[in-house]
């Protein structure tokens, strides 16, 4: 159940007062808007207009449009599965690669977000360090576990961000699955050439 803010002394108020809001009510507006219309439409206007308040309203939920921005990432990243660290390394990072997937199509609008910003939200760092941890175990040396981890995530993100976004469209949904498997086919193929590649400094 979501907060309900009040106006102020002297405002015309019906007895059923629009409900305000908490900041999961401004980020559930926010993620339709970006679903329905594009990452484009989603404006303090917007939102404030869906939720039936103020703008001023929402900058105590949200600091502006880039908070709100950062709250979206927030919102896709949520969505990602968390497979169980107990899982071969493996699995984990398939799981999470497929989940990424699922969630550009979903939220086709708002994923170009998560190549677009830096991953400084609590979140981000969260889906970064599993993805760390998971190619420690692979065995990639510690020195090349964070660069493993951009290349691995970025190719991962793009592919999902291309297919989600219509650059495949020319092609059957199982030829692009035939794809995103070929990638990760790849990108483990290169985790086992950093196993046995020694480390330049």
């Amino acid at each position: 159940m979501h907060i309900y803010d009040r106006h102020g002394p002297g405002d015309d108020v019906d007895m059923a007062r629009p409900p305000l809001i908490d900041r999961e009510a401004v980020l559930d507006v926010a993620l339709a808007v970006a679903d329905e219309y594009g990452l484009e439409a989603v404006t303090m206007r917007a939102v404030a207009d869906r939720l039936q308040v103020t703008q001023m309203a929402l900058y105590r939920h949200v600091a502006n449009k880039a908070d709100l921005l950062d709250g979206l990432v927030e919102r896709l990243l949520a969505e990602l599965p968390a497979p169980d660290v107990d899982l071969p390394w493996v699995v984990q990072l398939r799981t999470m690669a497929d989940g990424v997937r699922r969630t550009a199509r979903r939220h086709a609008g708002v994923f170009p977000l998560l190549l677009q910003l830096p991953t400084n939200t609590r979140s981000a760092l969260g889906v970064r360090d599993r993805v760390r941890v998971a190619l420690s175990e692979a065995g990639v040396p510690d020195q090349r576990v964070a660069s493993a981890e951009r290349l691995v995530s970025t190719a991962v993100l793009g592919f999902a961000a291309s297919e989600a976004l219509g650059r495949f469209r020319g092609l059957s949904r199982a030829e692009v699955d035939r794809d995103f498997t070929l990638l990760q086919q790849m990108l483990l193929a290169g985790l086992q050439d950093l196993r046995h590649d020694p480390v330049r400094t």
